[in-house]
């Protein structure tokens, strides 16, 4: 695409020191900024990722992959729903069932709003991973009949409570009497204590036993719903449909993108807006190329027109001054590339060390739903804005390439 000759020349340009000195420093600011600016989307980028991929875990993890319930709100014969969803799609491992239902819990005159939620402890273990945020206590201790209760370690410092602590739960299904409604009362005792690492259930999920919830919430031998698990967490659309045309009309499916749908739209319309305005820094970084190059084309036009005398064309020319601020460009990104890489993987540990530093807290659960900043390098994105820069840097040395073409070397030799 270039010559040798107009490579020679182009990197020369580059590399030496301009008559006027604040050409030179012109170009380094603009390599700095775009370097900065590709350094920071691939960061802000990286970040993004990490947080999609960590709240997707931890919701996965604490609701489920995909839920069957009945439009009624009560799910009868939830074991052959289940075991036909199992048998009729081989990525559907395991299955759970599960009792929902709001309560106030009170201890000590504190008082809060909760999700209490009913497991079977035989089946829990085969749809998520709460059993392994146990921090205090243990959950196996949800037994029928004992009504035990594990509640999220925000929850319980909240409430003053710690194991062995007895909590009232209060449920908006009362009794009529003649003195009014009256609210549910029963007791639990506190058997465990969790920790997720993301404030929403930390701070406001309790699980009891599956047969204590059907006493707490009048279930009877009934179930809100069952929760499945599948082996690839990307294919429950597709396993929705399927369950959707099999299963009776009114069973209901629903999967984690259902759940969160709002969530995950509001994510990934961020990263675009992110994208777009930070690609903007490095297209103003990159255009600063254009001045750079004008002013580096009328400080060398006597040598523009020494090469126009001893046979240089105009696109030679042109090619000349592209090289330059292209190479600069590349520089730039190339170092805005691994700079964004070294940040992108060691933003954790900087903005641990910045709390430490501060004795602030940067990332709180209560905002960001969790307590600390992840990263997840998507080498496709690190690629797409390398090109763009590059694309972005090339463009903005055209218009002064083509003023340097256009230099008449009779005028510029006149008063050499």
């Amino acid at each position: 695409m270039f010559s040798k000759f107009e490579l020679d020349i182009g990197l020369r340009y580059l590399k030496a020191k301009q008559k006027n000195g604040f050409v030179s420093f012109i170009s380094l600011v603009s390599i700095i900024g775009i370097a900065l600016g590709v350094a920071a989307l691939i960061t802000v980028l990286s970040v993004m990722n990490g947080f999609q991929r960590e709240i997707r875990s931890k919701i996965i993890g604490v609701t489920s992959h995909m839920q069957l319930m009945d439009a009624s709100g009560s799910l009868s014969n939830w074991h052959s729903i289940a075991d036909f969803a199992k048998t009729s799609d081989m990525h559907i491992l395991n299955y759970a069932p599960y009792i929902d239902g709001q309560a106030l819990v009170s201890f000590d005159g504190n008082v809060s709003g909760i999700l209490v939620r009913g497991i079977d402890i035989n089946y829990e273990d085969k749809v998520d991973n709460i059993s392994k945020s146990i921090v205090n206590g243990k959950i196996n201790n949800l037994v029928p009949g004992k009504f035990n209760i594990v509640i999220g370690e925000i929850l319980a410092n909240q409430l003053g409570v710690s194991i062995g602590d007895k909590i009232t739960l209060i449920t908006p299904d009362g009794q009529i009497t003649p003195a009014g409604m009256l609210p549910r009362l029963k007791q639990f005792t506190v058997s465990g204590v969790f920790n997720l690492h993301m404030y929403e259930y930390d701070s406001s999920l309790a699980l009891i036993n599956l047969s204590d919830a059907q006493v707490l919430f009048k279930k009877g031998n009934t179930v809100t719903g069952v929760r499945l698990k599948v082996d690839d967490v990307m294919l429950t659309n597709q396993i929705k449909t399927k369950l959707e045309n099999h299963l009776p009309n009114n069973i209901i499916v629903s999967d984690w993108i259902d759940q969160h749908q709002n969530y995950f739209a509001a994510v990934k319309m961020e990263k675009k807006m992110m994208f777009i305005i930070l690609t903007l820094i490095v297209a103003v970084a990159a255009f600063n190329l254009v001045s750079t190059l004008v002013m580096s084309v009328n400080d060398k036009k006597a040598d523009i027109a020494i090469l126009r005398t001893i046979g240089a064309s105009r696109k030679n020319i042109m090619n000349i001054f592209i090289i330059q601020g292209g190479l600069a460009g590349i520089a730039g990104t190339v170092c805005g590339t691994i700079l964004g890489l070294i940040l992108a993987t060691y933003i954790g540990e900087i903005v641990h060390f910045f709390e430490k530093l501060t004795g602030a807290r940067l990332v709180s659960a209560d905002v960001y739903l969790i307590d600390y900043l992840p990263s997840q390098i998507n080498i496709h994105d690190v690629i797409y804005i390398f090109i763009v820069s590059i694309v972005l840097s090339i463009l903005a040395t055209i218009y002064p390439s083509r003023k340097a073409a256009s230099t008449d070397p009779v005028e510029a030799l006149r008063y050499e």
